[in-house]
């Protein structure tokens, strides 16, 4: 717990620092950073970046989340209904119910909209990308992040992941090898 309050304290010193705000020292690159946990410390982290983020916007700095766990249930609903949505999983194999849920949610045509549409509302000064291990293996946090390049350019992004991201490539829950992705800053190791 006491690595997990230092890690927070770090986040909002980086966070709340003006140059970090500005999108200063990016060298032109798109101002991803990416926060890295233990899976197995995810209920702990998720009370963290809940009090992050309140003391964020006590400071004047307005946070949009975006829980994709949330986001994806809210789509599920709209688009088949809950009932829909317990038949289909029943009724299917485990590896069809994956791409069922997949096209329902697909990433360019469906969920990017839906947070473009969010970002375009709510005019937050960082957004917090969460719920990335509730989402596996439906949605890919490599994919996320290739599609928000062209969404979420005007404030800082932070994703939390629950694995270890080397620079290079995401390793979801510390085992997982998802493609690489290099356009991403470690924001644990970020000097202030």
């Amino acid at each position: 717990m006491e690595n997990i309050n230092n890690k927070f304290k770090h986040l909002f010193k980086v966070i709340s620092s003006e140059d970090f705000l500005l999108k200063k020292s990016l060298g032109g690159e798109i101002p991803f950073w990416i926060s890295t946990f233990k899976i197995e410390d995810l209920a702990e982290v998720e009370k963290a970046i809940k009090g992050l983020r309140n003391k964020l916007e006590t400071n004047g700095i307005s946070v949009l989340e975006l829980n994709l766990y949330d986001l994806s249930i809210e789509i599920l609903n709209r688009e088949l209904g809950e009932k829909e949505i317990f038949a289909i999983e029943k009724d299917m194999a485990k590896e069809e119910f994956k791409e069922a849920v997949q096209s329902v949610l697909d990433i360019k045509g469906v969920l990017m909209p839906d947070i473009k549409s969010r970002i375009d509302k709510h005019g937050a000064k960082v957004y917090f990308i969460t719920g990335i291990a509730q989402v596996f293996p439906f949605i890919r946090s490599h994919n996320i992040l290739n599609n928000l390049q062209n969404i979420a350019k005007e404030a800082p992004t932070v994703m939390f992941f629950p694995g270890n991201y080397s620079g290079r490539s995401l390793e979801l829950f510390g085992k997982l090898k998802d493609d690489n992705y290099y356009r991403a800053f470690n924001i644990d190791s970020y000097k202030y």
